[in-house]
């Protein structure tokens, strides 16, 4: 008993020594999101990950367990948003990746900013900034708290993933051009890129990448998580190259450069930019706390070509997660892990290919918004005559003639009604709500809430739609997008992991719900500055406990 009462003081004695230890303030942060990684992917490949990956950041750090969206339209730009800011789309303001706007008769795209004046050629198709970001980000209220002296720089291959996750003050966001496949910026951040980032790109990383085949990590047969290579669920790169391996040299030829996104070298080459950046950039090396954000978008666009269940998103995750673990070792070298407070969760989750699940038994179908919207022209033109009643639709919000309306003199809240109640009879339309409704009431609770905090006024439709469960929506109305992101409140969509590790982090999991909305009401708490201003989650109290 003498001998384990002993023990047990000397390692009382030396975690109040290493707590003792630990700086006031991180030196620096780095967020990370694997875009469409919803929770159960994590249990689904456990076994096959390594020990210094995922597990170590799971297993050294705090799980939480539970943690999801708590809004109607889970999408990837509004998902980034709603990381950094603490709110929801109802106080940020990014309700999609696109959106109509009714002044300017035409769709926006989230980033896009037109008043910036570009000083090189190269950034001409690059006008992007956070201006559409309504508030603050945690990182903004940072850089406030120290007049500027903490870095924030974002990296990520979609543009709105680095342009939101900066927020307004970052000092650079980084995304790769869609044309040359480089990693480029906008006016908003610089009027050059930094020689560093131009030296990066004449390395030929890219060349390198794509001289090599893609094929499985390990072999085929041991991809038991997955469906069947051949299986008739994916489109993958057209002209049936949809098994491995991939030769993507010739991808390349064909699509172009750009192509190193659908493959598991975009997480690599994501990866290997941002320690590039963190070195160039010196994060982490004064008294001030630093912010690198980092998106992995890879495992979204490969899950759109190939699939929630496939071979190939497998592989990508298997080999994120080596190239997780090196960023790791890299960071708890470069600054140390009591210097380090890393943060890992994802925009959104994904749901699995509907044609499997109605094959499974499961009820399941999909929605034409082209078909839909036509019935209710039809449909409003009996009732009130005329017609172009429905001015837009995009991402399952209707978009009403607000000016045909006002002049026939008829009132708005009773054609939005009659909208949301004739959608209703559609089937696979599970809810839906009216613009007036939406501004009007306050739900606590339930889907009426999600939709709440989906909505934002000058922003979103008159009418928003929620699918059924497993339901997904077909369709191209009125010219908008060529592609329609999925998007629910259910949870394959709304439950993503949440991970944190490293400084003043303990080993624990929290098992009840936390929304994503707490990530950055906890950071800001645990770097002691002011919340992020339209912030509505709360701090995760067993992360940071009240003192």
């Amino acid at each position: 008993m003498k001998k384990y009462t002993v023990l047990y003081i000397f390692l009382l004695l030396k975690t109040l020594v290493l707590s003792q230890n630990l700086p006031d303030k991180p030196k620096l942060v780095v967020n990370i999101v694997v875009e469409q990684m919803r929770y159960e992917l994590l249990d689904r490949y456990w076994n096959k990950f390594g020990n210094e990956g995922f597990k170590k950041i799971i297993k050294g750090g705090t799980f939480c367990e539970n943690a999801t969206y708590n809004y109607l339209q889970v999408e990837s730009a509004p998902g980034y948003a709603t990381i950094v800011t603490g709110t929801t789309p109802s106080n940020h303001g990014i309700v999609s990746e696109i959106w109509f706007n009714r002044l300017k008769d035409r769709k926006f795209y989230c980033v896009t900013d037109n008043s910036l004046v570009n000083s090189l050629p190269h950034f001409d198709n690059n006008k992007y900034s956070p201006h559409f970001l309504m508030g603050s980000t945690f990182s903004d209220e940072l850089k406030i708290s120290n007049y500027k002296q903490s870095k924030v720089i974002s990296v990520a291959l979609k543009d709105y993933a680095a342009v939101l996750s900066g927020g307004h003050l970052a000092d650079a966001a980084y995304w790769l051009d869609i044309e040359t496949a480089d990693w480029t910026s906008s006016a908003y951040y610089m009027d050059s890129l930094n020689n560093w980032v131009n030296e990066f790109n004449n390395k030929n990383f890219l060349d390198i990448y794509l001289s090599k085949k893609w094929t499985t990590l390990y072999p085929i047969y041991k991809y038991t998580e997955s469906l069947a290579d051949n299986n008739s669920y994916e489109s993958g790169f057209g002209y049936q190259m949809n098994t491995f391996p991939y030769d993507l040299s010739a991808l390349s030829r064909k699509f172009g450069k750009f192509i190193i996104q659908f493959t598991p070298y975009g997480n690599t080459y994501t990866k290997d930019f941002a320690i590039a950046a963190i070195v160039n950039e010196e994060l982490g090396k004064d008294t001030y706390t630093d912010v690198i954000n980092i998106g992995f978008s890879t495992p979204a666009y490969v899950n759109e070509l190939f699939g929630m269940r496939s071979v190939e998103l497998e592989d990508i995750y298997l080999r994120l997660d080596k190239d997780l673990a090196h960023l790791i070792r890299f960071l708890e070298r470069f600054v140390g892990k009591n210097n380090l407070l890393i943060v890992l969760t994802a925009d959104r989750g994904g749901a699995d290919n509907p044609q499997y699940y109605e094959e499974l038994g499961m009820p399941v179908g999909t929605f034409n918004s082209d078909r839909s919207v036509s019935v209710l022209e039809s449909y409003l033109k009996a009732i009130y005559g005329r017609k172009n009643w429905v001015k837009a639709y995009y991402n399952r919000q209707v978009y009403l003639n607000q000016l045909q309306i006002d002049i026939s003199k008829i009132n708005l809240n009773e054609i939005q009604l009659k909208t949301a109640q004739f959608l209703l009879q559609f089937k696979g339309v599970a809810n839906t709500a009216t613009a007036s409704v939406l501004q009007t009431a306050d739900f606590t609770d339930g889907i009426l809430r999600k939709f709440q905090n989906s909505y934002y006024p000058k922003r979103s439709g008159d009418v928003l739609i929620n699918l059924q469960a497993g339901w997904i929506e077909t369709g191209n109305y009125n010219q908008a997008p060529g592609y329609f992101e999925q998007s629910s409140p259910y949870r394959y969509d709304a439950h993503v992991p949440l991970i944190w590790y490293g400084w003043k982090i303990s080993r624990q999991k929290i098992v009840r719900q936390v929304h994503i909305s707490d990530v950055a009401v906890s950071l800001s708490r645990l770097l002691g500055v002011a919340y992020p201003s339209g912030a509505t989650g709360v701090a995760i109290e067993e992360l940071v406990p009240a003192e």
